[in-house]
């Protein structure tokens, strides 16, 4: 006789592991991840990609819980656009996935209709139901879009908030320990944020004191100074005076925090303000 709800042991309750699709352009840190992860209990890698838009068919094809997702791709799309479409997939079923958690769970699905029709499921079991199957079934099932976990080596202000903009839920340093990863792709699976210390500490400091961000204007200018063009240069190729030029640039030069053209020019490509 299946014993009532109340009687269960949720010790012996399988539960489903997180499902990962794991995306970086190079072979070795896949096989590395691939490794480290397949050692962590309740988490089971599906998929791979080695660029962007692989990963955004596959995340697609697939429904996994949790995309790891670096950021330098190499060449088509990077990490930020493969977030935004990934976290842009719109909610529906997958019906391959959907077929496999319907085969893991048939006897737990059966047994909760026969005590429905017995009456032996009170409103409790009913929630603690359809919880479940929300927690579970969110990527896998296709009911809303995988979450999005970047782990890269850049910490730069202008990568993480075009990560955070982008949709992803998470933002990891490569440097993290092995526990922390684990930790990040269990949070990120329940749709919480987990951010690496240094990339926590940056954002806070954003929040704190933000510095405005660059005009249409000054960022065609910045263009120009990264083309090598002297002031009276960037003044007629733009259509505009000398002085004005000259104006601009101490603008820049605060706002990216510099005191030279190299260095506002360094700053740019770092925080890749330019095209």
């Amino acid at each position: 006789m299946t014993p009532p709800a109340g009687d269960r042991d949720p010790a012996h309750t399988p539960v489903r592991p997180v499902r990962v699709l794991l995306c970086d352009d190079h072979a070795v840190v896949r096989a590395g991840l691939l490794a480290l992860l397949s050692s962590a209990h309740g988490i089971e890698v599906i998929g791979e990609a080695g660029d962007g838009e692989e990963a955004v068919a596959l995340a697609a094809a697939l429904r996994p819980d949790v995309v790891l997702m670096d950021l330098q791709l190499g060449s088509g799309i990077d990490g930020i656009e493969a977030t935004r479409r990934i976290a842009g997939l719109p909610e529906r079923e997958a019906e391959g996935a959907a077929e496999r958690d319907d085969e893991r769970e048939a006897g737990r699905a059966d047994r909760r209709d026969v005590e429905r029709e017995a009456g032996r499921a009170d409103g409790r079991d009913v929630e603690r139901d359809a919880a479940g199957r929300g927690a579970a079934g969110r990527g896998a099932t296709g009911r809303g879009a995988p979450h999005v976990l970047v782990l890269t080596t850049y910490d730069t202000d202008a990568d993480i908030n075009r990560a955070i903009e982008a949709g992803a839920t998470g933002y990891l340093l490569k440097a993290e320990r092995p526990e922390e990863l684990f930790s990040a792709i269990r949070a990120a699976a329940a749709g919480r944020s987990t951010l690496s210390a240094p990339v926590a500490h940056r954002v806070l400091a954003q929040m704190r004191s933000p510095r405005p961000g660059l005009t249409d204007r000054e960022l065609d200018i910045l263009g120009q100074l990264a083309r090598g063009l002297s002031n009276r240069e960037i003044a007629r190729a733009l259509f505009i005076s000398e002085a004005t030029v000259k104006t601009h640039l101490g603008r820049i030069y605060d706002k990216l925090g510099v005191d030279t053209r190299a260095g506002a020019v360094s700053v740019a490509k770092e925080q890749r303000l330019l095209p």
